[in-house]
């Protein structure tokens, strides 16, 4: 009967952690807001970095910095609530350019983060930071996109 008790608690142990275990790998398959983070750490360095007469920048590129870094904590929050491990993110691709052309691959990682992010949200709780977050990136889209066509 001892022998018995045991393989019963041993088999109900392992029914208890099966969901666990399916739900430790559900982030992975959704990584959406993983990549729109890496995308937006890397859009927010290459807007930060100006040229050396130039060290803050304009409105536009303060605007868009601001709405990088909202967007980026939406996301953050998003990703807690939907239990995902918010380190696990690629790394960002650091190449550099003249600030034209910073602002440029900045735009276009906004724009990548945008159609990662704007993915169906199957968590209803996550669903306000997913907005918020699309709000502040489009946002930081415009005012990049405006920062660029001032550059003569």
């Amino acid at each position: 009967m001892h022998k018995t008790f045991k393989i019963a608690m041993i088999g109900m142990v392992a029914a208890l952690m099966l969901p666990l275990a399916a739900h430790a790998q559900w982030w992975q398959r959704h990584p959406a807001y993983l990549h729109a983070m890496s995308d937006l750490r890397q859009a927010y360095w290459l807007v930060q970095h100006h040229e050396k007469h130039d060290p803050f920048g304009g409105n536009e590129e303060r605007t868009a910095l601001k709405a990088i870094h909202e967007a980026y904590q939406a996301l953050k929050d998003a990703s807690i609530t939907d239990d995902k491990n918010i380190d696990d993110q690629p790394p960002a691709d650091m190449t550099f350019g003249d600030h034209k052309g910073r602002l440029r691959q900045a735009l276009q990682l906004l724009h990548d983060a945008h159609n990662e992010v704007a993915r169906e949200e199957e968590d209803p709780a996550a669903r306000g930071f997913r907005d918020d977050a699309l709000a502040h990136i489009d946002k930081a889209a415009k005012a990049t996109n405006a920062a660029m066509h001032s550059i003569f």
